[in-house]
């Protein structure tokens, strides 16, 4: 008696289809499918975190998954320093931070492509392919042909470094750390195997090279095979049955989809020996006891989720026991999940009748996993085995879910909540670069100089900030980080007032560089101390409210006008001049690092920014200049002279001390004051005191040269003159 076993995958491992297998199709299956000893198949994991371990085994992916990858070489973190002035006369600051070049490999078959990549969970490549740290990142796809990677084989030199050919891997070169602790992240990565879809024969093609799979597999959109090529079938084999013919030199899976129609068995064989099962039926009708754990659930990755585990059951009433929950290592969406999970449990359920038939007639079409239907019995079997003996063939059927009952129940399907990391592209950077009054700490001799940085996007990471003198060379001066300066425009223009009241009527509509960004109302001690000062234009103001009109746009009211010495602005307002809050978040610049050239421009570069951003230093030099006098005073003498006089001011002293007078910051008090035209002036004096008395024949000779023409007087600095003040004209 000859005897030849066939079976269905899910009974393959650790039986005799090892070596009925090997007998039939040569070691080359036995090993391929089965693999050398045991070995966990293909499971369901959370998603699990890149290693760097050896011997760790690289599965072969296909279709769309997000994998975990391994890392195959590292170099040490490499520390970066920068160090930038404080301003205001703090003492400067240094920054480290750290970047580091390693390579992971993905997977050991060709990927076509790479989507996203998640840091830690949060998106460190959005789908557009932008880095969102700095770095850059080259992606080897796997070729037998393809070449070193310049990085790996500069350090670890040509002799040394291996091309990786048939593992596709990425490298990333000075990855920016600071928003991962300093470290190498946990990584995980959107492969992209096969654009055009895949299918059984490309799982098992890979393999077993004489093997006939041209099985679909609808709804499945990324697939992972780790371990022996059986593991991966058994997973397979609730969803997509996959028993196996291996009568031929060919290995056969799914013989089913070769067919059209039910192929139609003779008549049973009956027999008269003793044992012989059937009778003088010639079959033996069964039906097994439902299962203590039927299958009801799957688990797999929710592609609507970013890959994130999903769970679904099948529709109806539960079954008895607890239910046994598949693990597919699988993409898909949720509704397919819900499909394969009721496909399952169907299939476990209908396939508790089974059959063994006896037959003489022996039909080479019929053979494991053919689909027949049998001579007075309902439905449609599947063939799972057969035996040759002398009292016939032997055929082992299991029913298969009658026709109309396969078609998945008309119910919503919810994949779950998901909050996805948002994937927006870096927005550009915008800058306002200025010089502001000095506040009195220090010796007051170094401009101050500021930038404000910002964004219309809370995404934004931060530019890199550049003194350019006109010459095409960029001199460095730190980066801006990520805390935003407030910046917009005016939409209303400020109309005039006295810098010296407290201007309750008038009011200044801003919108702000984003509708997320606020601002705040201050009290009259907060003013006093110094809350809510902004520049606008040219003129540095004081707001006490600011009222929100839309997302973005302020009404800004109860203003003190003319701060810091900006007097001078308070009637030059025009609609669309800048505003920027002069709060902590303008960045000090190093004055040093920007000179004294007037055509200098503050430059800001960042990731979203396809052209650097410049600009002028607004007020430039106000930090040195005097402040004009005040309180011109104009007396006629009796004997027809005059008599000019007039109060200084100091820089840095914003605060009024009743009784003390204000120390002088200059090296000496010096007055320039002329008549006439200040670039052309008729007449110029220069004195020392608050005063000047002109004599009657010098004032004649005046009127006669310009009649009508003033008087101005500016303060001599240790660095500038101050802006004029009008002391009286002549009639």
């Amino acid at each position: 008696m000859a005897t030849l076993i066939f079976s269905a995958v899910g009974t393959l491992i650790g039986g005799p289809i090892g070596g009925a297998i090997g007998a039939l199709v040569g070691r080359q299956v036995d090993t391929a499918i089965i693999g050398g000893g045991h070995q966990e198949g293909p499971r369901l994991k959370e998603l699990t975190v890149t290693t760097s371990s050896y011997g760790t085994a690289l599965p072969r992916y296909f279709g769309r998954m997000r994998v975990p990858g391994s890392i195959i070489w590292a170099t040490e973190l490499v520390e970066h320093t920068q160090t930038q002035s404080g301003g205001k006369s703090r003492p400067s600051v240094t920054t480290y931070s750290y970047t580091a070049s390693f390579a992971v490999a993905l997977a050991s078959r060709r990927i076509a492509d790479i989507g996203r990549i998640w840091a830690d969970g949060n998106l460190l490549r959005g789908e557009a392919g932008d880095l969102k740290v700095a770095g850059t990142m080259r992606f080897y796809q796997g070729d037998h042909d393809q070449s070193r990677d310049p990085l790996i084989s500069a350090i670890e030199g040509s002799d040394r470094c291996p091309a990786f050919r048939g593992l596709s891997y990425v490298v990333f070169e000075d990855l920016e750390l600071g928003d991962f602790f300093n470290r190498i992240p946990s990584l995980t990565f959107e492969v992209v195997a096969d654009p055009g879809g895949f299918g059984l024969q490309q799982i098992v093609g890979e393999v077993v090279d004489e093997a006939d799979a041209r099985l679909g597999l609808p709804g499945l959109q990324g697939f992972a095979c780790e371990g022996p090529l059986a593991d991966t079938l058994t997973i397979l084999d609730p969803i997509f049955p996959m028993d196996c013919d291996a009568s031929s030199d060919q290995l056969i899976l799914a013989r089913e989809r070769l067919q059209s129609a039910p192929l139609l068995v003779s008549e049973p064989a009956i027999t008269v020996e003793d044992g012989e099962f059937g009778g003088k039926s010639g079959f033996a009708r069964k039906r097994e006891p439902g299962s203590v754990a039927p299958p009801e659930v799957l688990r797999y990755y929710d592609i609507a989720r970013d890959f994130q585990p999903g769970l679904q059951r099948a529709a109806g009433r539960p079954g008895p026991g607890q239910p046994r929950t598949i693990e597919l290592p699988a993409t898909l969406d949720a509704e397919t999940a819900r499909d394969f999970a009721q496909r399952a449990s169907r299939q476990s359920h209908w396939g508790r009748e089974k059959i063994a038939w006896r037959t003489h007639e022996l039909d080479p079409l019929v053979a494991p996993g053919a689909i027949v239907a049998l001579p007075g019995q309902p439905g449609r079997w599947r063939v799972t085995g057969w035996e040759w003996r002398e009292s016939g063939i032997e055929l082992a059927l299991d029913r298969t879910v009658p026709q109309g009952l396969d078609l998945p129940p008309a119910l919503t399907v919810d994949p779950g909540r998901f909050n996805p990391p948002a994937d927006l592209p870096p927005p550009p950077s915008a800058l306002v670069a200025f010089e502001l009054p000095w506040d009195g700490l220090g010796d007051g001799a170094a401009p101050a100089l500021f930038a404000a940085v910002s964004s219309s996007g809370a995404n934004w990471s931060g530019a890199a900030l550049y003194a350019d003198h006109g010459n095409g060379e960029l001199q460095p001066l730190g980066v801006s980080g990520r805390n935003r300066a407030i910046i917009g425009s005016a939409e209303t223009a400020l109309p005039p007032a006295q810098p010296v009241l407290f201007d309750r009527t008038a009011s200044v509509t801003i919108v702000l560089l984003d509708a997320g960004m606020n601002l705040l109302n201050a009290t009259s001690t907060q003013l006093a101390q110094g809350a809510n000062r902004a520049l606008l234009g040219s003129e540095i103001i004081q707001f006490a409210f600011a009222e929100p009109l839309d997302p973005g746009r302020w009404r800004l009211t109860g203003l003190l006008r003319g701060r810091g010495g900006t007097e001078r602005a308070v009637s030059s307002h025009t609609a669309g001049e800048t505003f920027v809050l002069l709060d902590a978040r303008p960045i000090a610049l190093d004055a040093s690092v920007i000179g004294d050239v007037p055509e200098t421009q503050i430059v800001a570069l960042g990731r979203g920014d396809s052209t650097a951003i410049a600009s002028p230093i607004a007020m430039r030099g106000i930090t040195r200049r005097p402040l004009p006098p005040v309180h011109p005073c104009a007396v006629w003498l009796e004997d027809g002279g005059l008599e000019l006089g007039w109060t200084r001011r100091a820089r840095g002293a914003w605060q009024w001390l009743d009784g003390v007078d204000t120390p002088l910051i200059e090296q000496s008090q010096n007055y320039l004051v002329s008549f006439g035209p200040l670039q052309a002036p008729i007449g110029q004096w220069s004195v020392s005191e608050p005063h000047l008395v002109l004599g009657s024949t010098q004032l004649a000779q005046l009127a006669a040269s310009l009649p009508g023409g003033a008087f101005n007087v500016r303060q001599q600095g240790s660095f500038a003159l101050s802006d004029p003040l009008c002391l009286t004209s002549l009639p």
